[in-house]
């Protein structure tokens, strides 16, 4: 866990950045049932992140030609959330040997946010993954707390690989299995609790 000072108020406030949330069964806002966001920025203005598992059918090579070819299986946009839907925001994994890239803000563990402005040539051989989202998830200050405290959401922390899934509809139970326990019981929750 890594606590930074809060600068409001001095208390210790846990900083979410590179830590998934995984929507509770409970949560039925259409825009994060049974999903899973990485939290790309926290802070005490608020986060941001990118829904994990939702897959759209529009292939990145069609609206991003140049970064396309990067694009990890499957080579399509993701909704990364309700917020600009018409913003993209790319997510990278590099390999452990990956000189510094120009554009790369890491995040956790070797994922990062690149800058789609840039030049994809030459990055091919120094990522082990490349995801491009429409939109974003976002929170103002204190409203990601609020929603984790009143169950909303479980806070879990992130494998480098789980934004790069080749099958991201399988992430949500996935998370919530490896957990063990109860938890690891709320992957069998069925979507729709009254056909059960």
């Amino acid at each position: 866990m890594r606590h930074e000072p809060d600068m409001t108020g001095g208390m210790a406030v846990e900083l979410l950045a590179g830590r998934l949330l995984v929507a509770s069964p409970m949560l039925r806002d259409p825009n994060f049932e049974r999903t899973v966001v990485l939290l790309v920025s926290h802070d005490e203005t608020g986060a941001l992140g990118v829904v994990l598992n939702r897959a759209t059918e529009v292939r990145v090579l069609e609206v991003l030609p140049a970064w396309g070819r990067l694009a990890g299986e499957p080579g399509v946009l993701f909704e990364g959330g309700p917020v600009q839907p018409e913003a993209a925001i790319c997510l990278a994994r590099t390999r452990p040997d990956a000189k510094e890239l120009p554009g790369f803000l890491p995040i956790h563990a070797g994922v990062g946010t690149v800058d789609l402005s840039g030049d994809p040539d030459g990055l091919g051989e120094q990522l082990l993954g490349l995801r491009v989202f429409a939109g974003y998830a976002g929170w103002g200050a204190g409203q990601v707390e609020s929603e984790i405290a009143e169950g909303s959401w479980f806070v879990y922390d992130a494998l480098p690989g789980d934004p790069f899934m080749p099958r991201p509809d399988d992430l949500w139970g996935m998370v919530l299995r490896r957990q063990g326990g109860l938890t690891a019981a709320l992957a069998q929750y069925p979507a729709d609790p009254t056909l059960n």
